[in-house]
C-alpha cells in the first residue's frame, strides 16, 4: 500500500522542541521528493520545507529556516522534521506529501498526503 504516516506532534512550550516522523511505505524515498506542510486554523494551507534525492539542499519556507531541520533515513525510508524554537505561529497540523517525482516542484505535484499530525506551541 502506497501511504505516508505521520506521527510525532504533540503540544509544547513556546522555546520547545519536537521531532515529526513521516513513514513512507509502497515507495522510495530515493525516488521521489518529500514535503512537510501545514495548515493553521482559518488558514491555508503551506509549505514549510521540501527535500529531494537529486538536489543538494532542502528548500525551507523563510519562517522555519534556521529553526526546523528536515532529514531523511533510507534504511527505514522515513523523513524526519526536526523543530525547534518553536513559537505560537508554528501551531498547526502538519502533513507529510509525496511529489509526483524526484523534484520539489511546488504545491500542484504533491499526488499523495498523510493525515496529518498536531502540533499546539503554547504556554
Amino acid at each position: 500500500q502506497v501511504q505516508v504516516v505521520e506521527s510525532g506532534g504533540s503540544w509544547v512550550q513556546p522555546g520547545g522542541s519536537l521531532r515529526l516522523s513521516c513513514a513512507a511505505s509502497g515507495f522510495s524515498l530515493d525516488n521521489y521528493a518529500i514535503g512537510w506542510l501545514r495548515q493553521a486554523p482559518g488558514k491555508e494551507r503551506e509549505g514549510v520545507v521540501c527535500i529531494s534525492p537529486s538536489e543538494g539542499k532542502p528548500y525551507y519556507a523563510s519562517s522555519v529556516k534556521g529553526r526546523f531541520t528536515i532529514s531523511r533515513d533510507k534504511a527505514t525510508n522515513t523523513v524526519y522534521l526536526q523543530m525547534n524554537r518553536l513559537q505560537s505561529e508554528d501551531t498547526a497540523v502538519y502533513y507529510c506529501a509525496k511529489q509526483k517525482n524526484q523534484y520539489c516542484a511546488g504545491y500542484s505535484q504533491y499526488d499523495l498526503w498523510g493525515q496529518g499530525t498536531q502540533v499546539t506551541v503554547s504556554s
